[in-house]
């Protein structure tokens, strides 16, 4: 049974963002979209290919923590020990280097399921892989090649995700990159061999050029170019697709590159971010694949503010929920377990409704 929620400050702890967050109303109407609830399973992926044990494992996820039920989810992922080093992302609160920390922290902090690496997840699979969701993330961008290069190689495969009880996988594409055609190829097919043995897929659907920074703008978070990324993304059949959230837009514009129409900026979009977030939502296919948004770094007192404003945006959108590690895991257990509870909260709350 979901705890109710502690969510009549949710307005108090967004400030001055408070109203335009909680009563804007979209481009797009909410009537076009496939929203979370607690069929989602039956009406979003029973009429698609998926097999039935696909379908189980999507049902398991959906169905644990404080938010079962809902048809939203909150994730705990730490994978950021290889993608920013152990030191970088533990050394705030030591005690997460060992895994079992990690999964505690997803148990004691009410999620639906635990995404990292194929060490973390192996480590303690038979003691708790029964117990929640995994989700193995099995490729990464490994960080000490010196000079740096950022690509996302293979550290697991399907069958020791499945062994390990898994419910899930995931993976990073690097969009717009020089690398992403092999990684579309190789996750492609992980992906396939994935649902053929019953698990659901999971795709970060990142860019990574840099030209798509320039002094004007990060593009690599504009909604136009991270929607076509998560279009790419349920093109190779990512149950649940997730994505950084939206800043800026126009990046096929400013960048002089590929294929737009301005209906996209005039009509299905604003410089709103629950806007430009459905605009992300309605490329997964209006939805029918779950949009799950990062949670973003820790940073400090903001903290807070920053995760339930994002669960907002993600929620009032039209999304599926909130995947966020380093707010979480970079304090102690107790801090932790309450930053995810914030979270959790806003979809919990009645009185944050679709856009």
């Amino acid at each position: 049974m979901a705890v109710q929620p502690l969510s009549s400050n949710i307005e108090d702890i967004l400030g001055a963002d408070g109203a335009s967050l909680l009563q804007h109303q979209c481009k797009i109407p909410k009537s076009s979209l496939h929203l979370p609830g607690p069929d989602s399973v039956e009406r979003s992926y029973g009429a698609s290919d998926r097999s039935v044990r696909v379908l189980v494992s999507l049902q398991s996820l959906l169905d644990h923590g404080r938010l079962g039920g809902t048809g939203y989810v909150s994730i705990l992922p730490v994978d950021q020990g290889i993608e920013h080093s152990a030191g970088a992302s533990f050394a705030p609160n030591p005690v997460y280097f060992d895994p079992e920390n990690i999964v505690k922290l997803a148990i004691e902090g009410g999620c639906n399921g635990v995404a990292s690496t194929l060490g973390v997840l192996g480590s303690v699979a038979r003691k708790y892989a029964h117990k929640i969701p995994f989700l193995l993330k099995f490729n990464h961008n490994e960080f000490l090649s010196y000079p740096n290069s950022f690509d996302q190689i293979r550290f697991a495969s399907i069958k020791q995700a499945f062994d390990m009880g898994a419910m899930g996988v995931g993976a990073t594409i690097y969009f717009g990159s020089e690398e992403s055609k092999r990684q579309l190829q190789e996750v492609t097919a992980m992906f396939q061999q994935a649902h053929e043995l019953g698990m659901f897929t999971v795709l970060w659907c990142y860019l990574r050029n840099n030209a798509f920074k320039t002094k004007e703008a990060d593009y690599h978070l504009a909604a136009d170019l991270t929607g076509q990324a998560n279009h790419l993304g349920v093109t190779i059949e990512a149950d649940i697709i997730k994505q950084k959230l939206p800043e800026t837009n126009g990046g096929y514009t400013a960048l002089n590159f590929g294929k737009t129409h301005k209906k996209v900026y005039s009509d299905l979009s604003s410089d709103h971010p629950i806007d430009l977030t459905r605009y992300q939502v309605a490329n997964c296919y209006m939805g029918r694949a779950g949009l799950i948004n990062s949670g973003g770094a820790s940073s400090g007192e903001s903290d807070l503010k920053e995760a339930v404003r994002t669960a907002v945006i993600n929620k009032r959108a039209g999304g599926m929920g909130l995947i966020s590690g380093r707010k979480a895991f970079q304090r102690s257990m107790k801090d932790g377990v309450g930053r995810l509870n914030a979270i959790q909260d806003v979809y919990l709350s009645k009185a944050v409704t679709i856009a």
